[in-house]
């Protein structure tokens, strides 16, 4: 018998919808029609799939108000920034519409045959397995440039946002792609398992915990089949002694408190240099107390709740231990159900569960270094390695740093942020591979070396 998924608005913690998981019957027959339509969809021309996904920025323009609406609902995203992420899923479905063609162009390398070159072929069916806290960003994200390739793919997005998942499809559908080429899975683990296993599946990214993207990897190695992992991140925020201070408050306030804090690449770790960080966390912590936390439909919010009573729960419970062992509560601290509010410590030390682990929600722990060299000692003292900000007038210092943090990007006197044109991806345990631009087409296609005598 097959089970219920039910979406919770995390605000009301009203239910508003449920979906019966499928059947292994239903995912093949699904797995079926995609495999069957993939090689069909790879023979058109970049001309005609970019076509579809024009049309498909310009439905997902059209109908932003509502589509932003489910994504509120379903996971609690202030609707201001609901309707940012729709809007960014249009203009990157753009993007790759007219830039897939050159990314893939074939590539002459000059040997001693006639001709070598090297070309770019799809993988074929791709399976996809998305998180919640970005429910369009991400799927548009992986699935713009694999579907421009020549791939397919089949959607298993996580439980909270199957609102998102079925809206994602039928924009799909209404933007007039052929059927087959995206299809939404409502499914559980026990039919995500075999779905990696069948050799039809050339492919799987994921998208979500470090636990996960293991698991995932595993099972994709087991039956010999690429996987891309964009995991966890503690990323890194260092502050200078020369840093503009006004510019960095500013920015490391709406990178922690952005969509509530539940970003994988939101700085998590404030690395302050001694001689400025009394005054760094007394800008920051006025900062964050003029934050209006409330119902994330109304224009006034800043911050909505978390997704989910859980994640909310898990939060708390790492703020209480880092305070067990010593870091001090400058501001916020107390959850009301999903609401946490946004919350400063200070006197955080690396033995601290909210500096070795992945804090998801609206808290900032401060560090206090001695020196920009503790700074990136400390940076890289982390088993994950997504993104870091650097904040400096010295633009050798700037250059030192980046080159030897230990991430997959660095921004300097800038919020990290994801950009269609720049690859996007981690080291150690934030996962392997990159999604976006020209690098991360490139993931979703096989290699070919052509050699002509």
């Amino acid at each position: 018998m097959s089970s219920t998924f039910v979406s919770t608005n995390p605000f009301t913690l009203q239910a508003i919808g449920e979906y019966p998981a499928i059947t292994w019957a239903e995912a093949e027959k699904k797995l079926s029609q995609a495999s069957a339509v993939q090689a069909a969809w790879a023979a058109l021309s970049f001309e005609e799939r970019g076509a579809c996904f024009l049309r498909l920025a310009q439905y997902l323009r059209t109908h932003q108000q509502t589509l932003a609406e489910t994504m509120t609902a379903e996971m609690g995203k202030i609707l201001s920034e609901a309707r940012a992420e729709v809007e960014k899923c249009a203009g990157h479905c753009a993007y790759f519409a007219q830039s897939a063609a050159d990314m893939l162009q074939p590539e002459i390398i000059p040997t001693d045959a006639s001709d070598s070159r090297v070309i770019y072929e799809p993988v074929g069916v791709i399976l996809a397995i998305m998180p919640w806290n970005f429910p369009y960003w991400q799927v548009f994200r992986y699935a713009a440039p694999a579907l421009m390739a020549g791939n397919v793919t089949l959607l298993k997005h996580a439980p909270n946002v199957f609102g998102c998942a079925l809206a994602i499809e039928k924009a799909f559908r209404e933007s007039g792609f052929p059927e087959g080429v995206f299809q939404t899975l409502i499914a559980d683990i026990d039919v995500i398992q075999p779905l990696v296993q069948d050799d039809r599946v050339a492919m799987v990214t994921l998208t979500g915990s470090e636990r996960a993207g293991a698991a995932v990897a595993q099972l994709a190695g087991a039956n010999i089949k690429k996987s891309l992992l964009e995991l966890g991140g503690s990323d890194p925020f260092i502050v200078c002694a020369d840093a503009d201070l006004e510019l960095a408050v500013a920015a490391a306030i709406q990178s922690r408190m952005m969509n509530a804090g539940q970003v994988c690449i939101a700085a998590k770790r404030f690395l302050v240099d001694q001689s400025i960080k009394t005054e760094f966390v007394e800008r920051m912590k006025a900062g964050i107390e003029k934050l209006v936390q409330g119902d994330p439909l109304d224009p006034a919010t800043h911050l909505g709740p978390l997704a989910r009573l859980d994640l909310a729960e898990q939060l708390e419970n790492q703020l209480h231990e880092a305070i067990r062992i010593g870091a001090v509560l400058v501001s916020g601290g107390k959850r009301d159900s999903c609401n946490f509010q946004p919350t400063l410590l200070d006197q955080v030390t690396p033995d601290s569960v909210v500096f070795q682990s992945e804090t998801f929600g609206p808290l900032a722990p401060i560090i206090t270094v001695q020196n920009q060299e503790e700074a990136l000692r400390l940076a890289n003292q982390s088993r994950y390695g997504l993104s870091a900000a650097v904040w400096t007038k010295d633009m050798d210092r700037a250059q030192h740093l980046a080159r030897h943090l230990q991430v997959g990007s660095v921004f300097v006197n800038a919020v990290v942020r994801s950009d269609s044109r720049l690859p996007l991806g981690g080291v150690k345990k934030s996962g392997y591979g990159r999604e976006l631009s020209e690098a991360g087409i490139k993931e979703f296609c096989q290699i070919k070396t052509l050699y002509f005598r």
